[in-house]
């Protein structure tokens, strides 16, 4: 794909779109193809613009029709078809410029579509960019299927979290769908995650969103808007949602830097949260499960948070031969 300078010379744009426009309608003279090739070799960026626009050119005859139908143009309407196309894209002199700006806007402007599964592995983050421009950063063991066609775009989050900076579009809708509910926004940026088929938690950075948590039979319940700085929680026992604080909302991103903050949390959840990530086994005996840990962990270091873990609980810490990971209290057996 040919990438142009922003600050690109209109003259040069016009002189490129004059040629193409002869090149399309007509047969050069031995004058015409000197003149053609000198100005070919006076910069490599002219060929690069001149290839575009015939690229520009026979696209244009194909959506042509389309464009007609839908009333966006209008043609002579005795003009047989090549040549109102050629009139259409390739005016003279100073129309030719206007008529070509407005039909590469035009091309340009068109929606762009795209089918992709997306993933991540154990352990692992990852940034992806979509075709419409909107960002989305999966956290490890997430999986995400997308489809934006030229009405809306969807993506379904099949399991895992993951972040959105949606572009906005407001002729294609942005739509999350997740085993638990849906979020529906036109541009912000927000989490989803959806760890269980039976929960939903949604927190918002920027804009607004609606989400539409499931009811008790799996079916779509009442829409709730959500603002920035508000987080909704969803599961068996309902539909939460809370005003974060700056520090909050910081802490519950937190692994977008590959870190992991408990403010707290009962050790059966830590241990929970870091199992998913790492993809192993991380149990505690139930009494050690019924302690609270508090800290910012890397979320990438499991030695270090179990080492800590320690360090600062009345706990020790078996590691099996397996893989697997086992907290318990120091006075257990």
């Amino acid at each position: 794909m040919n990438v142009f300078p922003a600050n690109l010379d209109p003259v040069v744009e016009e002189q490129a779109t004059l040629w193409a426009a002869r090149l399309d309608g007509s047969t050069l003279t031995a004058g015409d193809r000197n003149a053609l090739d000198a100005w070919l070799a006076a910069s490599p960026l002219h060929r690069a613009l001149l290839s575009s626009y015939c690229q520009f050119s026979a696209d244009l005859e194909q959506v042509l029709p389309g464009l007609v139908a839908a009333g966006t143009v209008e043609l002579p309407a005795a003009a047989e078809p090549r040549r109102r196309l050629r009139w259409l894209g390739w005016a003279a002199g100073a129309t030719l410029a206007a008529a070509a700006a407005g039909a590469v806007l035009l091309w340009i402007g068109r929606p762009r579509t795209q089918e992709a599964d997306l993933a991540t592995p154990i352990a692992q983050r990852q940034t992806f960019t979509l075709v419409d421009g909107s960002r989305v950063e999966l956290n490890a063991q997430s999986s995400l299927a997308v489809e934006i066609t030229t009405r809306e775009r969807r993506v379904r989050l099949a399991a895992g979290e993951a972040f959105f900076s949606v572009q906005k579009d407001p002729r294609r809708p942005f739509i999350v769908e997740t085993p638990f509910g849906s979020v529906q926004v036109t541009g912000t940026k927000f989490g989803v995650r959806a760890e269980s088929p039976v929960t939903l938690e949604v927190t918002v950075v920027e804009g607004t969103v609606l989400a539409r948590p499931a009811d008790e039979s799996g079916q779509p319940g009442a829409p709730v808007t959500l603002a920035a700085g508000d987080q909704l929680t969803a599961g068996p026992d309902g539909v939460h949602v809370r005003a974060l604080t700056a520090a909050d909302l910081d802490d519950a991103l937190a692994w977008r830097q590959g870190q992991i903050v408990f403010n707290d949390t009962p050790l059966s959840e830590a241990l929970a949260a870091f199992a998913r990530y790492h993809g192993k086994g991380l149990t505690a005996t139930p009494d050690a499960a019924k302690l609270h840990i508090g800290g910012r962990y890397g979320l990438d270091d499991l030695d270090g948070f179990l080492t800590n873990l320690e360090d600062t609980q009345p706990v020790r810490v078996s590691r099996n031969l397996n893989g697997t990971v086992q907290v318990s209290l120091r006075s257990e057996p």
